[in-house]
């Protein structure tokens, strides 16, 4: 394909791009560029980037535009600080999808792609995964690898992060909680690929509390990956596949609202509308990405029951694409504060990034290293037991971390402290 074929792809967005006033307020906000202090790895820096593509300054492919958009961790953490509301996550996939089409992407990259676009391959790499987990056998094998393999160390440390929290009992398989309250909501769930192979015991944590809170929670077949992976890694014609049959699935379900346990997911299928405009689907991807509600943004409006004592020092750990893409912030505390006897601490600089951003913690060892390295110290000066996080990609990334480091933290699903306080208050 051209590069002005491709470069028009961009252009259409000219208008958001040209919303950018340079102010620099993203600056300290950006985790990139706050560690390499580099103008080009800022917000700012990667939008004049991607205007000089646009203008015909840059071609797609030039290394400055490859090197620098491939360094973004995506946070989104630029976009509440924006005084001019540039709408970056949108411009990034874009312009990583026409990067993507002239220069190609990495192995690692393309091959995370290739199986979680396909449901098959997602069930035998869940599977393998959930064997080396088994016995703690990732974590002994992670940690005796030597340090030049320090991408299989963490893959392997990653594995071992979806294991069960120690001695933490699974809501949903022991007794239903009789503190239900009265019907309030018909709801679906989506059970995802990693949330449903790998961290199923947080998918039945989600369906007992649903439950628990009045909701009747209904299966859905043929849903997929939510493609998010895929829109941040410039393969926006495989995200758009995987949404549509997503939207199929979903349209014509008969509830109130679809919810979503994992934070990138949920701003993924929030974008649905977006993402297939013009798409024969598209009145319906409307309709679904507007049914959508993070878990703990709809238990936050009905008001949680309250359930037994869970006596526990907990962190709470804010996903980007919760806090800074859907702009949740406070719903998560807030249904936490509910737990009787949990003792909530705050966490320095929360709303940052721990590096992990999808695959970029493997695709980006150093960098998502020194930014994990800085969450890891933030989560041991609290003090705390557990530390919460409500997205499996930082369940995982966080949970290596502190495995590689020897650390005894554990890191749990906020999900998994409510069904365990409904457990108790049974």
């Amino acid at each position: 394909m051209p590069i002005d074929v491709l470069a028009s792809a961009l252009a259409a967005e000219e208008d958001k791009l040209l919303t950018c006033v340079h102010c620099g307020f993203c600056l300290p906000a950006c985790p990139t560029y706050a560690r390499l202090g580099d103008e080009n790895d800022s917000p700012r820096g990667r939008l004049y980037l991607m205007r000089a593509v646009v203008e015909g300054r840059l071609p797609p492919d030039a290394d400055a535009v490859t090197t620098h958009l491939d360094r973004c961790l995506g946070c989104r953490a630029c976009e509440p600080v924006c005084p001019s509301g540039v709408r970056y996550g949108f411009l990034l996939e874009r312009a990583r999808d026409l990067v993507a089409r002239e220069a190609g992407t990495g192995f690692m990259t393309r091959s995370a792609l290739r199986v979680f676009g396909s449901r098959p391959l997602t069930r035998l790499v869940s599977a393998v995964g959930r064997v080396l987990r088994a016995g703690g056998f990732a974590n002994r094998l992670a940690r005796a690898l030597p340090q030049r393999l320090a991408r299989a160390r963490f893959a392997l440390a990653m594995v071992g992060a979806t294991a069960p929290a120690r001695a933490h009992p699974s809501p949903a398989t022991e007794r239903r909680s009789s503190l239900v309250a009265r019907r309030s909501h018909r709801v679906a769930m989506l059970t995802g690929c990693v949330q449903d192979g790998l961290f199923r015991r947080v998918n039945d944590a989600t369906r007992a509390v649903l439950e628990a809170n009045g909701c009747e929670v209904v299966v859905v077949p043929g849903e997929v990956c939510c493609g998010a992976l895929h829109a941040h890694n410039g393969a926006l014609d495989g995200a758009r596949s995987l949404a549509r049959r997503n939207v199929r699935a979903f349209a014509h379900a008969d509830v109130d609202y679809i919810v979503v346990n994992a934070a990138g997911c949920g701003a993924m299928m929030k974008d649905y509308g977006e993402l297939l405009a013009g798409d024969a689907l598209a009145a319906d991807a409307e309709a679904v990405a507007g049914r959508v509600r993070d878990l703990f943004e709809l238990l936050a409006e009905l008001g949680p029951v309250r359930g037994g004592a869970v006596p526990m020092r907990v962190t709470y750990d804010a996903p980007c694409h919760l806090h800074h893409g859907q702009g949740i912030t406070a719903a998560p505390l807030d249904v936490l504060r509910t737990i009787p006897g949990l003792e909530l601490v705050p966490l320095p600089d929360a709303e940052e990034c721990c590096g992990g951003a999808g695959i970029y913690g493997m695709t980006h060892p150093e960098l998502g290293g020194r930014i994990l390295d800085d969450k890891l110290a933030s989560i041991r000066s609290t003090g705390a037991q557990v530390v919460v996080t409500p997205n499996p990609g930082c369940m995982m990334q966080i949970g290596a971390g502190l495995t590689l480091a020897g650390d005894h933290l554990q890191v749990l699903h906020p999900v998994e402290l409510l069904a365990e306080s409904y457990r108790r208050g049974a």
